[in-house]
């Protein structure tokens, strides 16, 4: 099983999972042209896709989800609430509607040799969802975009093997740039981002001996730093409530314009 960002950011975020049979994307928030880039450096066509699953219809998740679905006419799963959002995106152009497959969180589906489970967040858009793609006995989860977590958060991110999961923010950053009051507030409220912090703080609460590799995401062009992210995160996990340290666990930071190292997962 193979994790890997082609491109993760709030200019823009395309995640492939897959196995040897089966092929998926989650968000295609980059144009047509680098999502076919990035899926070339794995080896990939578009004509290999299995399905596309979206998290939610803001654009950085998919600006080039219509390009790519027309092209090749890859089936998309994704909320009833998304879809109707999606709809109305005109930038999305004309896509057939037979294409669009509705999930519901908390109820797995199977593509192929993948079992696929969206879990609920809390974002500000239409009906938000993360996913946790399962092959065997091996999982990954791909959670961004949520402002806050919960316990069913933490239940539902718990024995991963690998996780992509949000690092939005440094909030220093975020308070003293330039960005306007309401969409501060916005970004710091409870369907916002996670900042840096507590994206190390949920970590410390789902963290376990078979976990991987953590691959932190969404980070904000303007609001934070690879490394900033990568240290902060790191010293929550040292300092915090749990019995790992962060030399424990292999972290990479997503590559905002390139695909990342891909995860293989054991």
């Amino acid at each position: 099983m193979r994790l890997c960002s082609i491109a993760s950011g709030s200019s823009g975020n395309c995640i492939y999972v897959g196995s040897e049979a089966t092929h998926l994307l989650v968000d295609v928030g980059i144009s047509g042209k680098r999502t076919e880039e990035g899926l070339n450096s794995l080896g990939l066509t578009g004509r290999d896709l299995d399905g596309i699953f979206i998290t939610h219809e803001h654009a950085d998740h998919i600006s080039g989800l219509g390009v790519i679905a027309r092209k090749y006419g890859i089936p998309i799963y994704a909320t009833r609430g998304t879809i109707d959002a999606m709809m109305e995106y005109s930038n999305l152009g004309k896509v057939d509607t037979s294409l669009f497959h509705e999930v519901q969180a908390d109820k797995k589906l199977t593509i192929k040799d993948l079992v696929v489970n969206p879990m609920k967040i809390s974002h500000d858009a239409a009906q938000p969802v993360a996913y946790r793609i399962s092959y065997g006995n091996r999982k990954v989860g791909i959670c961004t975009d949520l402002g806050v977590y919960d316990d069913y958060t933490v239940e539902c991110l718990k024995g991963m093997d690998a996780l992509l999961i949000e690092a939005n923010h440094d909030v220093h950053m975020l308070q003293a740039g330039s960005y306007p009051y309401y969409l501060k507030q916005r970004i710091l409220g409870d369907k916002g981002h996670l900042s840096n912090e507590n994206s190390g703080r949920l970590l410390c609460r789902i963290l376990h001996d078979g976990l991987q590799n953590i691959i932190l995401g969404h980070l904000s062009k303007e609001n934070n730093l690879p490394e900033l992210a990568y240290e902060a995160v790191r010293m929550e996990i040292t300092m915090g409530d749990n019995p790992y340290k962060a030399n424990d666990f292999k972290m990479q930071v997503a590559k905002r314009m390139e695909v990342s190292p891909i995860v293989n997962i054991a």
